[in-house]
């Protein structure tokens, strides 16, 4: 194998790399005889078919596959005799031409990682908002349960509905006096006001009462999810068979054993702990940014460019999605448009974060154990079908591109657990409310430093980038309470039509910039089986 180089230029490098006809050739004899033993052919026997004739039925296809093993073990050869350290796959090439029995020439493109000082960690201080438990928070989640488990009993069949009552009602839909599919429920809870069904329908259940029969004319919304019913006229007859009313919902032992606890104590006690869960997640976001900031401010170095643009493309992505579920998605994306090269500074932010904290890591031992590993892997084949699980696994096994990928934001998080152990941690007391506002602040300021100093204005309301959903990056939105199901359990949204599409929820105003960039992982499509060349030899 020969090597030349043909640029070195920063990050950049490329090669050309001759692989002579005689090695591959060579690699060819010696696995027509590894083969040949397994090889049948009528008139000799088992194991003594003469090599030139297992050569001539399976040549191509040995060729094949050792110059494919051949091109993979001269890139590897290549970066070990160079000692590079590759940010990305490198790109290869075979030169055009290229026949059988000629040297094979290939063009290799990488871009290196930057050499890093390891900093120095010493001094490091840090500040940690922690939340205690209040009674009011306390209350207010026990609320929200009281809220979700509501119960209605049957009300007198003089009594009107009325707002917040639950009817029980038989439905048939008709579409130009047609029954469609999905149409008919019987015994379908209904609560007035809950929003459930489709605009018209529930304002014209108010006033019934128990053993009414009532014929109601409803339009179907234009982006309604079953689209042979969307902006269609429907008459639906009702019958209403119970009008309910809300019960008082006492937070005691008994409500606690209706959901199989055993006490009142034992349901504090869980809910309490949820609570500490949360606030512990939001002040390891606070202390995460904290962290980033000094490293981000203190070290300034150039970035492989392929992975900045990897990076933003993510983003980018990702703005675009939540762009198009705003009420107005030109005026979103026209807004994030303007603040393009913001985001592709954040890009940049985060690559060089990534980079500075393996460095750190590597510096001072910090490992992910073997058993780590296997967990990452198993968790990432659960995304492919059961049959392509181990193949999945068989790839990362053998791809050391593909382990680092999926290591790296486990990685991550051991590096930042690693500096928290290592700094002078200052402790201060405050409300949620409080915390959530310094951990906006942090990010607001951070979003101010990413543009250039000509263009920093008044800061304006941004529309947040969608970030990976990272418990320990991502402030927990608070909870609303759930609306209780307004039609069967076991019916659909397509076996309901008027069953109203909820909203989609505008995006949490986060910014991009908080977190370093972690390798992407490889695409969901499993590896694909090579190619065996001596599949017809045996």
């Amino acid at each position: 194998m020969q090597i030349v180089e043909t640029t070195n230029e920063g990050l950049k490098r490329a090669y050309t790399v001759t692989i002579t006809a005689k090695d591959i050739e060579s690699k060819i004899d010696a696995e027509v005889k590894k083969v040949a033993p397994q090889v049948r052919m009528p008139g000799f026997r088992p194991g003594k078919v003469p090599a030139n004739l297992v050569r001539k039925m399976h040549g191509d296809a040995l060729h094949a596959d050792v110059l494919n093993t051949t091109v993979r073990e001269s890139v590897d050869g290549l970066i070990r005799d160079k000692q590079l350290r590759p940010a990305l796959q490198p790109k290869v090439e075979m030169a055009e031409g290229y026949e059988q029995g000629k040297d094979a020439e290939l063009t290799v493109e990488v871009e290196v990682l930057p050499q890093i000082d390891a900093p120095s960690i010493d001094g490091l201080k840090l500040e940690k908002l922690t939340v205690p438990v209040s009674d009011e928070q306390m209350d207010e989640a026990l609320g929200r349960i009281a809220e979700n488990q509501k119960s209605y009993k049957d009300a007198a069949k003089t009594k009107k509905a009325a707002d917040g009552d639950q009817l029980i009602i038989d439905f048939v839909g008709r579409v130009d006096g047609v029954e469609f599919e999905g149409g008919k429920a019987e015994d379908a809870p209904l609560v007035i006001g809950s929003g459930q069904f489709i605009p018209g329908f529930e304002e014209q259940l108010t006033g019934v009462k128990t053993g009414d029969e009532k014929t109601i004319t409803v339009t179907f919304p234009e982006d309604y999810q079953a689209t042979h019913l969307a902006g269609k006229e429907a008459e639906f007859d009702v019958t209403v068979k119970q009008v309910k009313v809300e019960t008082e919902t006492k937070i005691d032992d008994e409500f606690a054993k209706s959901l199989g606890l055993e006490s009142l104590d034992k349901l504090k006690e869980l809910m309490k702990g949820q609570i500490e869960q949360e606030s512990a997640g939001l002040t390891r976001t606070q202390m995460k940014r904290q962290l980033l900031d000094t490293l981000a401010a203190d070290h300034d170095f150039d970035v492989p460019p392929t992975m900045v643009e990897a990076e933003f493309e993510q983003i980018w992505n990702q703005l675009q999605q939540e762009a198009a579920k705003e009420e107005d998605p030109e005026a979103a994306i026209k807004e994030i448009e303007a603040e393009k090269d913001d985001y592709r500074r954040i890009a940049e932010r985060r690559v060089r974060l990534g980079l500075l904290l393996s460095e750190i890591g590597q510096a001072n031992g910090v490992e992910i154990s073997q058993q780590e590993m296997q967990m990452l892997m198993q968790q990432a084949a659960q995304q492919y079908r059961p049959e392509d699980r181990e193949r999945f696994m068989e790839y990362v096994r053998n791809e050391p591109m593909a382990q680092a990928q999926l290591r790296a934001p486990l990685y991550e998080d051991k590096v930042v657990d690693f500096l928290f152990d290592k700094a002078d941690v200052t402790e201060r007391e405050v409300t949620r409310e409080e915390l959530e506002a310094a951990i906006e602040a942090e990010e607001n300021a951070e979003a101010e430093k990413a543009k250039p100093a000509a263009k920093k204005k008044a800061p304006a309301k941004k529309k947040a980038p969608a970030k990976k959903a990272d418990a320990d990056e991502k402030p927990a939105a608070k909870k609303a309470p759930a609306k209780k199901a307004a039609a069967k359990k076991d019916a659909d949204s397509d076996e309901k039509p008027a069953a109203k599409k909820a909203p989609a929820k505008k995006a949490a105003a986060k910014k991009a910039d908080d977190k370093p960039a972690a390798k992407k992982a490889p695409a969901k499509k499993a590896p694909a089986k090579k190619a065996a060349a001596k599949k017809d030899a045996k």
